[in-house]
């Protein structure tokens, strides 16, 4: 997914939600893949919740696949995260999640800002399923197997829902990101795109194993 298309994906993913309002702000952007992602996994440290908390502002690694789903474990900040996750305010709620024409999910639950939440998808061959697993510092409350086909790319995504696109979303930063392919593919680097992010640098020695250190996502404000 480059420059354009990479947000062209985005608000195709949104509208499928069915929301009034939709809106996207920075993302890190790897795609499509010659091969195909047989495994990533990273790391989101949450932020402070925005304040006042508004319907729904979520962060989310994910991966587009052949089988037109968009893999994507959330953290999401509701205006009542008690309601949906029995979170407290300034709470937000997390889980495992596939957005496959309706949204599937794992079990919700409740995190707080400084808490490092694991993303990880792995292609389970025995299964042909993606498996997911959420992990909240080092315990995993989260789980979803889905079958989707084979991921193509994998990105970033900040996205407002209703009137959370009136606000602002906070900073925040993933950590520890790898990207392992099913077959080398020398393109792959160089689809990267992104939009008001910093980063360590894509890394890789071999062309199917990517690394990232830090992704740095800066504050962004809606104006929708």
């Amino acid at each position: 997914m480059r420059g354009v298309d990479a947000l062209a994906f985005l608000a195709t993913v949104g509208a499928a939600y069915g929301q009034s309002t939709v809106g996207f702000g920075p993302f890190f952007s790897l795609g499509p893949t010659t091969s195909w992602i047989r495994e990533a996994n990273t790391t989101l440290v949450l932020p402070e919740a925005p304040s006042p908390q508004k319907d729904r502002l979520a962060l989310w690694p994910g991966m587009g696949t052949s089988g037109g789903d968009l893999i994507q474990a959330l953290a999401v900040s509701f205006s009542d995260p008690n309601a949906n996750c029995g979170a407290s305010a300034g709470q937000w709620c997390t889980w495992a999640s596939t957005l496959q024409g309706t949204q599937l999910g794992g079990k919700e639950v409740p995190a707080s800002a400084g808490d490092k939440i694991t993303m990880h998808y792995k292609y389970n061959d025995s299964t042909e399923k993606y498996d997911q697993t959420v992990s909240i510092n080092g315990e995993v409350v989260s789980t979803l197997s889905t079958s989707s086909g084979q991921a193509q790319g994998f990105g970033t995504a900040v996205e407002c829902q209703d009137n959370a696109c009136d606000a602002t979303a906070p900073a925040h930063e993933y950590i520890d990101t790898t990207i392992i392919l099913n077959a080398a593919d020398s393109t792959f680097a160089g689809t990267l795109s992104t939009n008001e992010i910093t980063s360590s640098g894509l890394k890789s020695s071999d062309d199917k194993t990517f690394t990232v250190a830090t992704v740095k996502v800066n504050s962004h404000t809606y104006d929708l």
